[in-house]
């Protein structure tokens, strides 16, 4: 028997060997981390749950400072509006009323002069104790009839119970009020009976100090801009919206000077303390008398 050279066994063997692919290693699973790229796109949101809308971080223009950047922005981004900022005493927006207590009274100066209104909202407060006791609990131990005795219609009754109401049952409360947004005070405080946009417009703007809100139904702010640009008509709500964009962030404070550019033309105002508005403006369609919450 002849034997295989060392060579032929060398390859022999090479040539047995079955290639086998090479073993993977499972790497360790990382834990997740949550994406916080901003530019990634959101999950879609489920269908059957509300969507959250969180409120924008805004100072109030009771912030220091606040006032003075406002009329910054607004000389340099409308000119038109610099010879009124030159011609009054910067805006005091000074309002200390809990929101309870400022949407109470509002309700009750609703269409009324000024000097009636004071009058049965101090009687009102005299009833409830004091401006410290109008909390829901004491307005809805009041009845129409103990209202009543005090000025205050039965329409108007139902209005102050509604809104306590609507304390009561946790859909409103001061502290979620004051972190709401714009948007979703508008869409909650509107559900209220006898509140519409014009009233929470003002609420925002007098009582909680939002800097950028502009009430597109108030008759003096739209004859003020009419007056200011020259316009033919009165502008339309989506109109007053694209004119006064250059405004934001602080179409407050615009407003408020709409207001003084109509005093210096004749038209009546009422003001109340450091705060005036435009006399008989609009609540839902209907001339309303000013006033200050």
């Amino acid at each position: 028997m002849v034997k295989p050279k060392k060579t032929q066994i060398q390859n022999l063997s090479s040539s047995a060997k079955i290639p086998f692919p090479p073993r993977k290693i499972r790497k360790p699973l990382k834990p997740e981390v949550p994406n916080t790229d901003s530019s990634s796109k959101p999950r879609k949101a489920n269908p059957s749950q509300p969507a959250i809308v969180f409120p924008t971080a805004v100072k109030p223009l009771t912030f220091e400072g606040e006032i003075d950047a406002a009329l910054t922005h607004l000389r340099s981004s409308d000119p038109l509006l610099t010879t009124l900022i030159d011609s009054y005493l910067p805006p005091a927006f000074e309002s200390q009323c809990p929101p309870f207590l400022a949407l109470a009274k509002s309700i009750l100066y609703q269409q009324l002069a000024g000097n009636a209104a004071k009058s049965i909202y101090t009687r009102f407060v005299a009833l409830c104790g004091g401006e410290a006791d109008v909390v829901p609990d004491s307005v809805l131990a009041l009845n129409p009839e103990q209202l009543r005795k005090v000025g205050v219609s039965g329409r108007k009754a139902s209005y102050l119970h509604d809104l306590a109401d609507k304390y009561k049952s946790g859909v409103l409360s001061d502290s979620s009020i004051l972190e709401m947004s714009d948007e979703s005070l508008l869409t909650k405080l509107t559900l209220v009976k006898g509140i519409g946009a014009w009233s929470v417009h003002m609420f925002m703007m007098f009582s909680l100090r939002r800097p950028d809100v502009l009430p597109v139904g108030d008759l003096g702010v739209r004859k003020g801009v009419q007056q200011l640009y020259g316009l033919k008509e009165l502008p339309r709500s989506s109109e007053m919206e694209e004119i006064c964009e250059k405004w934001k962030p602080y179409r407050s404070v615009g407003s408020w000077y709409m207001w003084r550019f109509m005093e210096a033309k004749g038209v009546t105002i009422t003001p109340t303390s450091t705060v005036a508005v435009a006399s008989a403006p609009l609540v839902d369609g209907k001339p309303n008398t000013p006033h200050s919450l």
